[in-house]
């Protein structure tokens, strides 16, 4: 496999995300939503209808600088098309500055607000579209079977024609990919390897409504993106870990083993049915020497927590309108 190639430094904006805090005390590199608006000598009342939204979901905006070039990338898109856009527009966010966008995988949370996502960057595109990178399986309807039996569906997928329709020029994909002039490296589908990561406990699929439901907890759709900074490292960005934290950063870690692992952002998803795998998973996090960690979203206060026992600095939990300078 080739080696990916290094860029200058990597810009992060969390769009969406289930915590909104202004009020923590950050690292000189990561600025809060409020911060960045005082700094820059606007006046606006702190109120609720100038300030961002969180919401159980996930929209990262990641942007990599290299020899003068930038690129930017949309990694999901939050539960709703109205969250997305309202702290797109007080985050200042220009749709037009998009060049690509990737859903992570088939999860309402991540790609609820898409289609929305999806019209205004293509709509300030010269030629109207964009490249939306998906696995051709995380389209499919999912749900939890609860005791009993009983199946809760999720919220549905985005459909594919709605997404062209908005601008999206989809490109399917199980393989590795390299896209942006190559800053962005997205991975194929991720080996689990542990013996403690198995995914969604619950979770079932079907393709249509005619269908029966089928056990589905590995989510082998849900897939992460890496970022190489000169002089540091890789950075891996995943959206819920479905596959497991530690299964995601040893298949990074494997796909590029002459670059070491830097830091890590977005949601580790140990909450829930999977808080039993946080004393493994936070045991195993210190193997890799990551100088940062920014789970957020699924994650969950109890991991939280038991990552900051082992972790001191390194540690800066994400939360809505944060910007991370990497």
């Amino acid at each position: 496999m080739p080696s990916i190639e290094p860029v200058d430094r990597v810009e992060v904006l969390v769009i969406v995300d289930n915590l909104t805090d202004s009020l923590s005390s950050n690292p000189p590199e990561v600025s809060s939503e409020w911060s960045r608006f005082w700094a820059s000598g606007k006046i606006r009342p702190v109120m609720g209808s100038n300030t961002c939204c969180a919401h159980h979901g996930l929209s990262l905006l990641i942007t990599a600088h290299r020899s003068g070039q930038t690129r930017t990338l949309l990694f999901d898109a939050g539960p709703e098309g109205a969250t997305f856009v309202r702290n797109a527009w007080m985050l200042g966010v220009d749709p037009g500055s998009i060049d690509a966008v990737m859903l992570s995988h088939g999860h309402w949370d991540h790609a609820g607000g898409l289609v929305d996502a999806i019209s205004a960057i293509a709509g300030r595109s010269p030629s109207g579209k964009v490249p939306c990178h998906v696995h051709p399986d995380m389209f499919a309807e999912r749900g939890m079977q609860r005791s009993g039996g009983v199946v809760v569906p999720l919220g549905p997928m985005p459909n594919p024609e709605h997404l062209v329709n908005a601008g999206a020029d989809l490109v399917y994909s199980r393989e590795p990919q390299w896209i942006a002039d190559d800053m962005f490296h997205i991975s194929g589908e991720i080996p689990r390897t542990t013996d403690y990561e198995r995914g969604l406990p619950g979770q079932v699929r079907r393709n249509d409504p005619s269908s029966s439901w089928e056990s589905d907890p590995l989510l082998i759709d849900e897939r992460s993106v890496a970022v190489h900074v000169q002089g540091k490292g890789q950075f891996v960005f995943s959206a819920c870990s479905h596959a497991g934290i530690i299964n995601v950063l040893r298949h990074a870690k494997s796909s590029f083993p002459d670059v070491p692992l830097y830091g890590t952002m977005g949601g580790f998803h140990l909450s829930g049915n999977t808080e039993a795998i946080i004393p493994q998973t936070v045991a195993d996090l210190g193997q890799f020497g990551l100088k940062l960690l920014a789970p957020g979203h699924c994650t969950g206060w109890r991991a939280l927590t038991a990552i900051s026992k082992v972790f001191g600095d390194e540690l800066v939990p994400s939360a809505v309108g944060k910007r991370y300078l990497i």
